[in-house]
Order: structure tokens, then sequence, then C-alpha cells
């Protein structure tokens, strides 16, 4: 029945219809600052490609059916043999065929590679983010593989691939492949060297059975596993393929999927082993050190994808409030809301900015941006996942009563938001991976030195930043106790030092402001009014 009672009006419309990539400035200048010039304009227009996609209408809606309509588990088929599979919705692997095309498991033997994935990363993301989770292992898997010729020579095609292929078969008969991880056990959580999957060697050499659990094993359906057990010469690193070259199944026994606070289109399972053929990989007993590489790229998309989540929680809030009327006037025009959006603009920005800048290091591969990464990844994996939650619950709020509606996705948003701080180690994990790289390798300070010494001398603030953190680190007696005050210092540094660079004035200078120079309270939105907000708003503001 149509109704009679009133008109409506002072409706915002739906952020569609858009490049998600050239409406984001700090994205575009940070990918065009990074890629080289032989790599740029390739790199700009598949990018500009990518980003009318995760704009479209009826991807986002993929991305809506995705998380609406979570995995399902299977363990038997009508005839009760076991069969140990997950179903998903069509929107999901619709979505992960897209996310695969577009390249993000293939960035390490593309020029510029690291920063275009990662650029598409931060994108993808805001579409739906729980298909970032088997895209981010599969990429991620490559350096670990890469520490045994033989095994990267046979895998790395596969998981390089842009062909998704979902069938459960040998993946030698696959135009491409998934990789999933498997590390954490109940009795040790992120302790992995208390793991007791116990590993025995076969006739074969380099083959083992295993025998134990997964506490968190993600992406369940994929083709592989990077997974660390106990061979006799302790923990080591295997892979174990979900389907055996004569085709049957691997035993992959999967004993419940999780029930998550967010992320809820990607399963996340219990898994038991029991005989389970795995391949070594690398020596045995240097499972961590294997590994290593994966759990490195790992962090840096969490990075990444808290980047694209703050991105999509500030677009939304600064659409909304540039559209919807209160008081006299709209939203986006009022001071107090303009400094609140100002606030989340910055903290996004900051985010993207570095997460660009770490993805350049990997792709220029030398001995000095190794240094950095070591450091400046758990340094960045730290704090920006931390700053996530808070910024997507603040922009939630600027669309009021509307913000706290699933129609609006921000409750998505808000759920999604804490997850990239737990998943490959939480906070007190990196702060003391940040201790670890400080005292094993003087090289790591050093780098980051240089780095953050190339802004010195433009703003007092950022200067008086870097001689606190140097006077901290003169002074490492129990400094485990405050290792997350570090770490944090560490991270804020870099980002102003990065923004200082190359933002924009008025940018660096709230970034200074209230980040640094103690001019601003700690809730969003209490900015020195001095500044120059709405020009942060205003570059923030995506354009349908």
């Amino acid at each position: 029945m149509a109704g009679t009672t009133h008109t409506v009006t002072n409706q915002v419309p739906p952020l569609v219809q858009y490049d998600v990539f050239g409406a984001d400035r700090a994205l575009v200048e940070a990918v065009e600052r990074h890629l080289t010039p032989g790599a740029r304009e390739d790199g700009l227009a598949e990018l500009s490609a990518l980003g009318h996609t995760c704009g479209s209408a009826q991807v986002q809606e993929w991305g809506a059916q995705a998380n609406e309509n979570p995995p399902r588990l299977r363990t038997h088929d009508r005839y009760g043999r076991r069969i140990d599979e997950v179903e998903f919705h069509p929107a999901w692997h619709r979505l992960l065929g897209k996310g695969v095309s577009a390249g993000l498991t293939a960035a390490w033997g593309r020029p510029g590679g690291h920063v275009r994935r990662a650029a598409a990363f931060l994108m993808w993301t805001q579409v739906e983010a729980g298909n970032c989770c088997p895209l981010s292992m599969t990429h991620a898997a490559v350096p670990a593989l890469r520490t045994d010729p033989e095994l990267a020579a046979e895998w790395e095609p596969r998981l390089t691939s842009m062909v998704y292929d979902r069938a459960l078969r040998p993946a030698g008969q696959k135009p491409g492949a998934l990789f999933g991880m498997g590390m954490t056990e109940k009795q040790g959580g992120s302790d992995v060297r208390a793991n007791t999957t116990a590993a025995r060697p076969l006739a074969e050499d380099g083959t083992y059975a295993l025998t134990g659990h997964k506490w968190f094993c993600s992406a369940p359906m994929s083709d592989a596993f990077l997974v660390l057990a106990q061979a006799p010469g302790g923990l080591t690193c295997f892979l174990v393929p979900r389907v055996l070259e004569d085709g049957t199944r691997n035993v992959f026994a999967l004993q419940r999927l999780k029930d998550k606070l967010g992320n809820r289109s990607n399963a996340s399972a219990e898994v038991e082993f029991d005989g389970t053929w795995a391949r070594r990989v690398g020596e045995e007993g240097s499972g961590v050190r294997t590994i290593i590489g994966m759990v490195a790229a790992t962090r840096l998309d969490c990075v990444l994808g808290s980047a694209g989540l703050m991105r999509q929680a500030v677009a939304q809030a600064v659409h909304h409030c540039a559209h919807r009327e209160a008081f006299g006037g709209k939203l986006l025009d009022k001071p107090l809301m303009r400094n609140v959006l100002a606030d989340l603009a910055l903290e996004s920005e900051a985010a993207t900015t570095l997460a660009l800048r770490l993805a350049a290091a990997y792709d220029d591969g030398g001995e000095q941006e190794r240094a950095l990464l070591r450091i400046a990844v758990p340094a960045a994996k730290y704090w920006v996942t931390k700053r996530c939650a808070p910024v997507a619950v603040e922009a939630s709020e600027c669309l009021g009563g509307n913000g706290y509606v699933e129609e609006s996705g921000m409750p998505r948003l808000v759920r999604e938001s804490p997850l990239n701080s737990v998943w490959e180690g939480a906070g007190n994990v990196q702060a003391l991976d940040v201790l670890r790289a400080l005292r094993r390798d003087p090289g790591t300070l050093d780098a980051y030195l240089r780095e953050v010494g190339q802004a010195r001398g433009a703003d007092h603030r950022l200067d008086a930043a870097i001689k606190g953190v140097l006077t901290d680190l003169a002074d490492l007696e129990g400094v485990e106790g405050r290792a997350r005050r570090l770490t944090e210092r560490l991270a804020l540094v870099l980002q102003g030092a990065l923004l200082v660079r190359y933002a924009p004035p008025e940018v660096a200078d709230a970034f200074c402001a209230g980040r640094l120079g103690g001019d601003a309270g700690t809730a969003f939105g209490t900015l020195p009014h001095t500044l120059d907000l709405a020009s942060l708003v205003d570059r923030a503001r995506p354009t349908p």
C-alpha cells in the first residue's frame, strides 16, 4: 500500500557506481609515487578498472550476500562417507574469482607488483573482507615455498595464476590453486613452539605423516596448506595438499567451523590430522624460520586490510554528511562534525601512506628495505590494526542511528574492524617482535632512522618525536613492560615522517599537531580548530 502520511526527504543516496581508486586521493598519490615510470601507466589503468568494479552496485551486492550467507560445513555425504567440505554462497565464489583475476595473488613476478597488489587489496577489502583471507595466504605462501626451490617450481605458478578454480581435485590438474595456513593449536595459540602435532618420516625422502590438530585453519577449502608440526629434528614447516596426486582426499578432518564476531563469509575451521600426508618445506627444526616470510607478508596484509576498512568507513561517513542536512545546513559544514571527519580522514590517510610505503619496500628488495620491513611491519601491524576499530565505530556514529542499522553496511565494518589486530599475532606479539628485531639486528634501527631522518627539519613536532624515540631506545632496562608504548611511538613517528614528506601541508600539519604534538584529545574530533580541517574533509570525500 502506498504511504500517504509523509514524503521521504533528506535521505542520503547510496555510495555506488564510482571509482573506489580514483576517489581515494591518498591511495592514488601513493601508487603514483612508488611505481616506476615503466609500470605506472599500466598500474594506474589496472587499478582504476578495479576501482570501478569495487564501486559497482553488482559487486557490492555480492559482498553483502557473501556476508549474509556464511559457509556451511559438510562432514559426510548422503551415504555416510567422510568428505569434509565447506559450502559457500555463489557470491563468495564470484568475489574470489574476481580477486584472483585482479592479480591479488600475483605480485611476486610483476613490475611494481607489490604496490599494485597492495592498492588492489586495500580496495578489495572494502567490498568484502572475508574473501581476502585466502587471497592473502595464497600470496604470502610464496616466500615460504621459495626456501625449497623444487617445491617453488611446482607450486608458485599455480599460486600466482589469475585463474580461480573452485573444484577439489589434484592441484596439478588445475589452472590455479589457493593456499591456507595452520599454525596455532589448542594448548599454545601464538606460542607455536608448544605445538604437539607430530610428523613421522615416511619412506619417500621429505614426506611425513602428521597426527594432531590445528585450532585455527583459515580457508579450509584451499588446495594446500602450510602447517607447523614436530618432526624428529624439531618444529618444522610442511605442505599439506587437500587432494593427493592420485585423486584421493588427504586426511583433513574438519571438526567444526568457528562462529566468529565478523569475517562471516570466510570459513575458519578446527582440523584433525590422522596419518595426513605432508611434504617438508625447509629443513627439520627450522619451521618458524621457514614460515616467517609468509607471516610477514600476511601481517602487511593485515595493515592493508585495516587501512581499507578505515577508508571505507571514512568514505561512508563523509558521503553521508555531505548529503544529510540538520540544524539548518549540511552536516559536513558544521564545525564540530567537520573536526570529527577530518580527524578520521587523517587516521585513514596515515594508514594508507604507511601501508603503501611498506609494499614499495617489498618491490625494492634491497637490504636496506628488508631491514626496514623487519621493524616497520610489526610496528605498523600493531598500530594500524588497533586504530581500525575506533575509526569504524566513530564513523558509524557520524550516520547517527542509521549507522547502527545493518542496511547501512556500517555494522559489518565495525564487526570486521578488530580482526586484523588479532590475526597473525596479537598486539603483544607484534610489540615483542619489534624488540626482537632491535636486539638481534642493529641494521633494523639504522634503516628506520634513515627513513624517518629524511623528514627531519621540516616540522619541529616531528623532530621532537624522533628525539623522544631515541631517548626511549637509549634506556632498554625493563623495556618489555613498555614495549607497546615504544612500538606505538615508532609507528606514529614513521607515519608522521611519511606525511611530512609526501602529503599536502595541511595533512602533515594536522597529523603532527594531533598525533605528535599533543594538541588534540584522546577522542576523534578534538583536533585544534585552527587547522585547515575543511581541506582534510574535502580530500577524503568520495565522488561517485
